[in-house]
């Protein structure tokens, strides 16, 4: 079962030991690779939080997933997770780990979903408004495609929605009609 909470305390003390080394950019690639093995394989993700392996071949495949690829930093720190059980916890270290380091570097995500592939202009026009109007150090542009939303986008970044999509103008005039707002109730 996630929890947040221990996540974050896992992630504070890796950045904190990370800066403390000096290692905070390598430790944040790491992360990053991590992540993306994370999302990228879900059997990874279920064999880490699997009760029925054991905790010696966790760490052996952990290694062997990790191995030339991350640095002796981020290998202790599996290794601690593996020895104190908390190994099913990893992709949520993870992410808090990649969300803290961007709070402490002032890096924003921002995810735009649209009906149809934006352009990379598009995209750096986005950014520039969205950081000129809030004021952000850098952005994060994740983009999407869904065409169940006709037309517009939907943006999202810091717990914001902005939905300007046809499918959500379709959903307010389908509830405006089923109240019956222009017949005068007699």
């Amino acid at each position: 079962m996630p929890n947040p909470r221990l996540a974050g305390r896992y992630a504070k003390s890796l950045i904190d030991l990370a800066t403390e080394k000096d290692q905070l950019e390598a430790v944040y690639a790491d992360m990053k690779y991590l992540q993306a093995v994370c999302k990228g394989s879900p059997e990874f993700v279920n064999l880490l939080r699997s009760p029925i392996i054991h905790a010696d071949k966790k760490k052996a495949i952990i290694e062997a997933v990790t191995k030339g690829r991350v640095g002796e930093l981020t290998n202790l720190f599996n290794h601690l997770l593996v020895v104190k059980t908390r190994e099913s916890d990893l992709p949520e270290v993870v992410e808090a780990f990649i969300d803290q380091y961007n709070e402490i570097k002032d890096i924003h995500k921002l995810k735009i979903t649209t009906a149809v592939a934006l352009s990379d202009d598009l995209k750096k026009l986005i950014e520039t408004k969205v950081k000129d109007a809030n004021h952000f150090g850098t952005i994060e542009l994740e983009s999407k495609v869904d065409e169940k939303l006709i037309g517009g986008f939907v943006l999202e970044f810091n717990n914001n929605l902005v939905d300007a999509s046809i499918q959500r103008d379709l959903k307010d005039i389908k509830k405006q009609f089923s109240k019956n707002i222009f017949i005068k109730n007699i």
